[in-house]
């Protein structure tokens, strides 16, 4: 039987006159997009020209929700209290959701960004406060969440739908965790390199850290930073790569019942 995952991207990240990545040329290969909801980066206007160039190519739509920090990308740490949290990210979903419907689409997961998912990968409490929202705001959306973290339980445990992710550019350390961006080897530009690592996480339920260590997951879907230089490249090699090795590459949505598959 063939395998269904998911490869996605996280996109409409650029902001008023500045164009982040080439988002048309990944959502011509990606089958799954979380959207920038206008804290970390986006706005109403990138947001719905993502939205139409998603569902113009059969794309699902995830709403990526994040710090308000526009200067550092969302990818520097905020203290916020738990009820900040729940109400922020509800805040992004119903954004993204509105300029969705005004589309004709559906928001069908969420995926939290940069800091606000490092963070909540290792809080149990952070991590229950976007279930939280996310279950507020429509208990069928899904949880995309990174594998083995604590917003896998969080979701579960809020009765939510949630498919583990990983990912094929960027590199883990022995805890399962994200190297940090300051490592040296937290990138990985090659896209031979991260097909392979992809694959390997996918098929074989192991992350291979920095350091060697073989660390087990239960990953379905796949993402590949839209943002970072050579990001089409690397995706359009990683997609052929797993189709070639017998994957089929689908929507977040039609990956759950795989989730849990050997």
């Amino acid at each position: 039987m063939t395998l269904r995952v998911n490869v996605n991207a996280d996109l409409g990240e650029g902001y008023g006159a500045y164009r982040i990545g080439d988002d048309a040329a990944m959502l011509d290969i990606v089958r799954s997009a979380n959207i920038a909801c206008g804290f970390h980066a986006g706005d109403p206007l990138v947001m719905a020209r993502t939205v139409h160039l998603a569902l113009a190519r059969g794309v699902s739509l995830g709403a990526h929700p994040g710090f308000p920090d526009l200067q550092g990308f969302g990818r520097r740490p905020m203290t916020m209290s738990l009820a900040e949290i729940e109400a922020m990210v509800a805040y992004q979903i119903g954004a993204l959701q509105a300029i969705a419907t005004a589309a004709g689409g559906r928001v069908s997961h969420v995926k939290p960004h940069g800091a606000l998912s490092t963070m909540a990968a290792v809080d149990h409490a952070l991590a229950l406060a976007i279930a939280k929202a996310i279950k507020a705001v429509d208990p069928g959306l899904i949880s995309l969440a990174p594998a083995g973290s604590r917003m896998v339980e969080a979701g579960r445990t809020l009765g939510l739908a949630v498919v583990e992710e990983v990912f094929a550019d960027r590199n883990y350390d022995d805890a399962g965790a994200l190297l940090p961006r300051s490592h040296p080897r937290a990138l990985i530009h090659v896209p031979e390199e991260a097909a392979e690592h992809g694959l390997r996480m996918l098929t074989e339920g192991i992350i291979l850290s920095a350091n060697g260590r073989e660390i087990p997951c239960a990953a379905r879907s796949i993402c590949v930073h839209g943002d970072a230089p050579g990001a089409v490249a690397l995706a359009a090699y990683l997609r052929c790569f797993l189709e070639d090795h017998d994957l089929e590459v689908v929507p977040v949505p039609e990956v759950l019942g795989e989730q849990n598959a050997p």
